[in-house]
């Protein structure tokens, strides 16, 4: 199945000059939402995934189904002020500016192996804060998953020290 078929490209957002690759046609579409998450699954099964994390928002959408076929947890990384319990925070760069994320602290228990689900792969610097959470809580990442790559913005670089496995690559 051609999944790129069901990325929209929109031109100039957020800013002029960046195509934003909009994955809503490829959730829409059962066939091919379903597809997307067979492939990340598939990458998946021999890794021995105790839990997924998925940044918010996207990561949600592909992680939680994921975790679902590897019948394993779910743990999102949130936007400052979103979870209830304590948390341990992280700040970053991304393409745009800098954010921070943040995570219960007792959500990834020392020695589970994580896998990291988000849409998207473009500078990788929400998903190396989510790696450095992980790791500060002892967990042990088995690799990261991605439906879509921007290689020109070299995020795999960044996330060099684990396995990266992306669905589709522009």
């Amino acid at each position: 199945m051609d999944l790129k078929k069901y990325i929209a490209d929109i031109p100039d957002f957020p800013e002029p000059g960046v195509i934003f690759r909009d994955v809503t046609p490829l959730l829409a579409n059962k066939d091919a939402y379903q597809e997307s998450i067979r492939l990340i699954s598939e990458f998946a099964k021999d890794k021995k995934v105790d839990v997924i994390v998925g940044p918010e928002a996207r990561g949600f959408l592909f992680g939680c189904p994921v975790a679902l076929a590897l019948h394993c947890g779910f743990v999102p990384v949130r936007k400052p002020g979103k979870l209830p319990r304590e948390v341990i925070s992280q700040s970053y760069d991304l393409e745009y500016g800098s954010n921070e994320i943040q995570m219960h602290s007792d959500s990834i228990q020392a020695g589970q192996n994580v896998l990291v689900v988000d849409d998207l792969l473009a500078t990788g610097g929400t998903v190396e804060a989510a790696i450095t959470l992980i790791e500060k809580m002892g967990g042990n990442v088995v690799g990261t998953a991605f439906l879509i790559e921007l290689e020109a913005l070299k995020g795999r670089e960044l996330l060099k020290d684990y396995d990266v496995f992306s669905v589709l690559k522009y």
